[in-house]
C-alpha cells in the first residue's frame, strides 16, 4: 500500500494531491512497447500496464491513425490465448476503444464468438460489450442466435450485456432487433434491476415509433410489478411522454400513477415522479401540490444531491407558478447559506421569484456576499432572476439596476456579460423612467469593455435611444471616447451613433459635425466612410438625413436573402423590395427558397407545374410560387396579382382513406380555393376528382369555374381548384360547407391498369372557412407607436374579449396573431415571464391597400382566463370592425 503512494522518484504523495501515474507519457513510446504483446511467455502485468496506458491516451482524446489502431489491435488479439482474468479484462476494453479507429476488426469475430458460449460469464458478458462495436448489418444474423440466448440468460451480467447491445444495434439493423421483442419481453419480468431497467429501455425503443403500442406498454408495466428504480424512472419518463398526447380519462389514470410513484421508498424514483409532474404542460396549481410536497421535503435532505435536485425544480416550477413553490420559502431561505453555493444560488433565485417587494433590499444583501464563489452560469441564473423581478416590482429598479451595474464591472465572461447587458435594455424597455439610469451605467459599462459585441450593441442603443433623453448631451463624451480608445469596428459604431444624434437634435448638429471631421483621418476605411457619409448628410443634405435612420420597411436579413436569389435568377424586371417578405424566414442563406410541398404529402397540381411552398401563407417567396403556379394556368392567366395566399388548412385527418387540405388564393376580384388531394387506398384510382363548395352561404361570391385533377393514383398527390368570383375590394366571410366527388376505379396490381367505368362516389370535408386574415398582409414595422398615431383615432374600434380557455399570455398572444394575421411589432410576440399583463402589437395591410394596426391589451388571472381589450385603426371603418370582430 505504501508503494502505491509514491511517485516516480520514490517520494511520497499527498493525498490531495491529485497524483496521475501516466500523465506526459508519449504515444510513439506507448506504441514501441506494444512488442510486449509477441513476447513468450506472456507478463500478464506488463500487459496490463500497457494497455492501461493505451486507454489512458484513448480516454484523454489522443488521436490514433488507422494504421496505428490497427497494428495495436491486432497485436493485442494474441492475448486471446491467456486465461489471465485480469489480462483478459483489460483486453476486452481495450478492443472495445479501438474498433472505431482499427481495419479489419472482423477478424477476432471467432474468438469473440468463442467466449459468448463460454463457460465463464465473465467472458461471456464482455465478449458481447465489444460484439456490438464490431457487428454489422450483413454480420448480425450469424450471432443474432446467441444474443437472444443472452437476453433471457440467468446471469444478470450476460443478460443487460445483451441487452445494451441490442439498443446500440437499433441504430444499425432495427428490422432485426425488433424480432427479438419475445425475449425482451421475458426480460423486463427479470429480478435484476439493472436487466428490468436496459429491458424496458429496449423495448421501448422498438415500439417508439407506434404511439398506441407505446400506450399500451406503459399501461402493461403500470398493472405489472416493476422492481427496479431505474425502470420505474423510464416508466416515469415514458408516462409524462403519454399524458401530453392523452386526453380525458386515460391521462389521469396516467397521473394517478404519477402521484402513486411520489410515496415509492427509492428518492430516485421520488425526484423523477416530481419531476415529472412539474414539467407536464398546463399543470394546474392543485396537481402540481403532491409533487410540491415532496420537493419540500427534500429541501431539508442531508444529501445535498437531493437539496440541490429539488430546488432547481423548484426554480423552474416558480417561473410559471410562483404562488404554488412560496410554501417552501421558508425552507429555502435555509438553504440561501448551504455549503454548496449552486444549491444556495438557486434556493435564492426561487426566492426572488416567489418573493415580495419588501424582501428584496435583504435578498439583495445575501447575494452581494457570494456572487464572486459562483460560476458564470449560476451568475446568469441570477442575473435572469433579477431582470424577471425588475420587471415585476417597476418601483424597485433602481436598487435592482445598480446591482446590475455594479457586477457588470466584475469580472466574468462574454455570456455573463452579455446576460447582465440584455437584462439593463429589457428593463429599460419596459420600464420608460429607468431609462437614463439604465443608459448610464450602459455608458459606463464601455469605458471598460472587452467584448466588441457588446459595446457595438450598447453604442447602436445609443444612438436610438439617447436623443430622446432629457439630456442627450451627457451621452455623447462617452460615445465620442470610443472614437479614440477602441478597436476600428467599435469606432464605426460610434460614429453611427454620432450620427443619429446630429440627425434628431439639431442645437447639437454642429458640435456634432466637429467631432465627426476629426474622423475622417481615422486608420480604418470603414470609420473614414461613415464619417463622410454622416457630414454629407448632416451638412449638405439635411432633407435626406433622417430618411436613414428611419424604419426599414423588411427585415434585412430577408432582403439580403432576396437580394442573393434575385442575382442568381436575373428577371426582366427591375428589384422590387415590395416583393420581399416581412416575417423574418428562418434557414440558411440558399436553402430559403427551396420548395415543400404545400401540405407535406398531399399537393402536386400537375406534372410540370411547380409546387407551392407550406412555409407560411402570406410570404412574398410563397406568394412568388404560387403566382408562378396560376400564370402556367390559363384559366386563371387572367386573374391578375395574388394579393394573399394562406397557409394549407386540413379538411380531412391525417389517417383517413383520403387526405385534403386547402389553400385560399385571395384575388381583387377572385377567390381561388386550391385543394390539394391524396388517395391513400392502395391498388385504387380517382378518376375526375373535384370538390363542390355551397356557396349558399356567403351571398357576395358566385361560382366562376372548377377545375379538375383527372387522376389520383394510390399515394401519389394532386390539386383540384374552385374559382369564385366577389365584387372588387369586397372581403366576404363565411363558412362553405365542402364534398369531395370523384369516380373509384380498382387497379390490377400487376398490370396498372384501372378498371372501367369505375362508380362515382363523394365524400364529406370540413368546412372551409373564409376568415378576415385572408385578406391580410403581414407588414413589417420598427416603430409601432409612430404608425399608430400617424393613423390616428377617425375609424378607431375598440372590443373587450373574455378568452376564458386561455391558460397563459402567450397562448393568448399566439392564437390572436394566428387569427388575425398580422405581423407582431416591438418584440410584442414573447411574454416575459411571470407577466400577467402585456400589450401586443400587429401591423398589417388589409385587401384594397388598407393599412391596419392593432393593439391587444391582456390580464391574465388563475382560473379566469384572459381579459382582453382589442384595439384597432386603420383608414377605413368597414376594416377596422370586421377586424375587430374575428377574434
Amino acid at each position: 500500500m505504501a508503494n502505491n503512494m509514491k511517485g516516480p522518484g520514490g517520494e511520497k504523495k499527498d493525498d490531495d494531491e491529485g497524483y496521475i501515474p501516466f500523465q506526459g507519457i508519449d504515444k510513439g513510446v506507448v506504441l514501441q512497447e506494444k512488442r510486449l504483446f509477441n513476447e513468450t511467455p506472456l507478463n500478464p502485468k506488463k500487459c496490463c500496464a500497457l494497455m492501461t496506458k493505451l486507454l489512458y491516451l484513448v480516454v484523454q482524446g489522443e488521436k490514433f491513425t488507422k494504421t496505428e489502431a490497427t497494428d495495436v489491435f491486432f497485436a493485442i488479439t494474441r492475448l486471446f490465448q491467456s486465461k489471465d482474468m485480469l489480462l483478459r479484462r483489460m483486453l476486452f476494453l481495450v478492443l472495445k476503444e479501438l474498433t472505431p479507429f482499427a481495419e479489419d476488426v472482423i477478424i477476432v469475430m471467432s474468438s469473440l464468438t468463442k467466449d459468448m458460449n463460454s463457460k465463464t460469464d465473465y467472458y461471456r458478458s464482455n465478449a458481447i460489450r465489444v460484439l456490438y462495436g464490431i457487428t454489422d448489418s450483413g454480420l448480425l444474423g450469424q450471432v443474432e442466435r446467441y444474443l437472444k440466448q443472452a437476453i433471457v440468460d440467468k446471469d444478470p451480467a450476460v443478460a443487460s450485456a445483451a441487452l445494451v447491445a441490442g439498443t446500440h444495434l437499433m441504430k444499425k439493423s432495427p428490422e432485426i432487433v425488433k424480432r427479438w421483442a419475445p425475449e425482451i419481453q421475458e426480460a423486463v419480468n427479470s429480478k435484476s434491476n439493472m436487466v428490468q431497467y436496459h429491458a424496458l429501455g429496449l423495448l421501448y425503443e422498438i415500439k417508439q415509433h407506434d404511439r398506441l403500442a407505446v400506450s399500451k406498454l406503459v399501461t402493461s408495466m403500470i398493472k405489472s410489478s416493476v422492481r427496479s428504480p431505474y425502470a420505474h424512472c423510464l416508466l416515469i419518463r415514458y408516462t409524462s411522454q403519454v399524458i401530453e398526447e392523452e386526453t380525458g380519462a386515460s391521462a389521469a389514470s396516467f397521473y394517478t400513477y404519477l402521484e402513486t410513484c411520489l410515496r415509492h421508498k427509492s428518492d430516485m424514483v421520488i425526484y423523477e415522479a416530481a419531476r415529472a409532474i412539474c414539467s407536464l404542460k398546463g399543470v394546474t396549481a392543485r396537481e402540481l401540490t403532491p409533487a410540491i410536497t415532496v420537493l419540500q421535503l427534500f429541501l431539508s435532505s442531508p444529501k445535498a444531491a437531493l437539496r440541490f435536485a429539488a430546488v432547481r425544480t423548484l426554480n423552474k416550477v416558480a417561473q410559471t407558478h410562483p404562488l404554488s413553490v412560496t410554501t417552501c420559502n421558508l425552507d429555502m431561505e435555509n438553504l440561501i447559506t448551504d455549503s454548496n453555493r449552486s444549491v444556495a444560488t438557486l434556493a435564492i433565485t426561487t426566492l426572488l421569484k416567489t418573493g415580495n417587494e419588501s424582501s428584496i433590499d435583504s435578498l439583495m444583501k445575501q447575494i452581494s456576499s457570494f456572487m464572486g464563489d459562483i460560476s458564470d452560469e449560476f451568475k446568469i441564473v441570477v442575473v435572469d432572476a433579477i431582470r424577471t423581478l425588475c420587471v415585476k416590482f417597476p418601483a424597485k429598479h433602481r436598487t435592482l439596476m445598480n446591482f446590475l451595474s455594479n457586477i457588470l464591472r466584475d469580472e466574468g465572461g462574454f455570456e455573463y456579460k452579455k446576460a447582465i447587458v440584455d437584462s439593463l435594455l429589457t428593463v429599460i424597455r419596459e420600464i420608460p423612467e429607468s431609462k437614463e439610469l439604465g443608459l448610464t451605467h450602459l455608458c459606463e459599462f464601455i469605458e471598460d469593455c472587452e467584448f466588441t459585441y457588446l459595446a457595438i450593441k450598447i453604442l447602436s442603443y445609443l444612438g436610438n435611444e439617447g436623443p430622446s433623453t432629457a439630456t442627450p448631451s451627457r451621452y455623447i463624451r462617452y460615445i465620442y471616447n470610443r472614437i479614440s480608445l477602441e478597436n476600428a469596428s467599435v469606432r464605426a459604431a460610434a460614429v453611427s451613433a454620432l450620427y443619429k444624434f446630429g440627425v434628431k437634435l439639431e442645437p447639437l448638429r454642429e458640435a456634432i459635425v466637429v467631432l465627426l471631421r476629426r474622423c475622417l483621418h481615422d486608420n480604418d476605411d470603414e470609420v473614414r466612410d461613415r464619417a463622410t457619409f454622416s457630414l454629407a448628410l448632416l451638412t449638405k443634405g439635411r432633407d435626406r438625413a433622417a430618411r436613414y435612420i428611419q424604419d426599414f420597411p423588411v427585415p434585412v436579413i430577408n432582403l439580403e436573402r432576396a437580394l442573393h436569389e434575385y442575382q442568381r435568377n436575373p428577371a426582366d424586371k427591375p428589384f422590387d423590395i415590395s416583393h420581399v417578405p416581412v416575417a423574418v424566414q428562418p434557414g440558411r442563406r440558399g436553402e430559403d427558397n427551396k420548395q415543400t410541398p404545400a401540405a407535406g404529402r398531399a399537393s402536386k397540381p400537375a406534372a410540370g407545374k411547380p409546387e407551392p411552398s407550406s412555409a407560411g401563407g402570406s410570404d412574398a417567396g410563397t406568394k412568388d410560387v404560387y403566382a408562378t403556379l396560376f400564370a402556367s394556368m390559363p384559366q386563371f392567366a387572367h386573374l391578375g396579382p395574388i394579393w394573399h395566399s394562406s397557409a394549407p388548412v386540413e379538411l380531412t385527418e391525417s389517417e383517413l382513406e383520403y387526405v385534403v387540405n386547402c389553400v385560399k388564393h385571395v384575388f381583387d376580384e377572385h377567390i381561388v380555393f386550391q385543394f390539394n388531394c391524396t388517395n391513400t387506398i392502395q391498388d385504387s384510382l380517382l378518376a375526375d376528382v373535384i370538390v363542390k363548395l355551397d356557396l349558399s352561404a356567403v351571398k357576395e361570391v358566385r361560382l366562376e369555374s372548377t377545375i379538375p385533377a383527372p387522376a389520383l393514383q394510390d399515394n401519389v398527390p394532386g390539386s383540384t381548384f374552385v374559382c369564385v368570383r366577389k365584387p372588387a375590394g369586397s372581403f366576404p366571410i363565411g363558412t362553405l360547407p365542402a364534398t369531395l366527388k370523384f369516380i373509384v376505379k380498382d387497379v390490377d396490381p400487376q398490370t396498372g391498369e384501372a378498371d372501367e367505368p369505375g362508380v362515382e362516389d363523394s365524400y364529406t370535408l370540413e368546412d372551409v372557412e373564409l376568415n378576415t386574415s385572408d385578406y391580410m398582409q403581414k407588414t413589417f414595422t420598427t416603430n409601432f407607436q409612430e404608425r399608430w398615431d400617424e393613423t390616428g383615432e377617425d375609424f378607431e374600434v375598440v372590443e373587450t374579449y373574455a378568452l376564458s380557455t386561455m391558460k397563459g399570455l402567450q397562448e393568448a398572444v399566439d392564437q390572436i396573431i394566428k387569427f388575425l394575421g398580422m405581423q407582431p411589432c416591438d418584440r410584442s410576440n414573447e411574454v416575459p415571464a411571470k407577466r400577467n399583463k402585456h400589450i401586443l402589437y400587429l401591423s398589417g395591410q388589409f385587401i384594397g391597400g388598407v393599412p391596419t394596426y392593432v393593439r391587444c391589451r391582456m390580464k391574465f388571472a388563475e382560473g379566469a382566463g384572459v381579459q382582453m381589450e382589442l384595439t384597432v385603426r386603420s383608414t377605413s371603418d368597414d376594416v377596422s370592425t370586421a377586424v375587430a370582430s374575428t377574434i
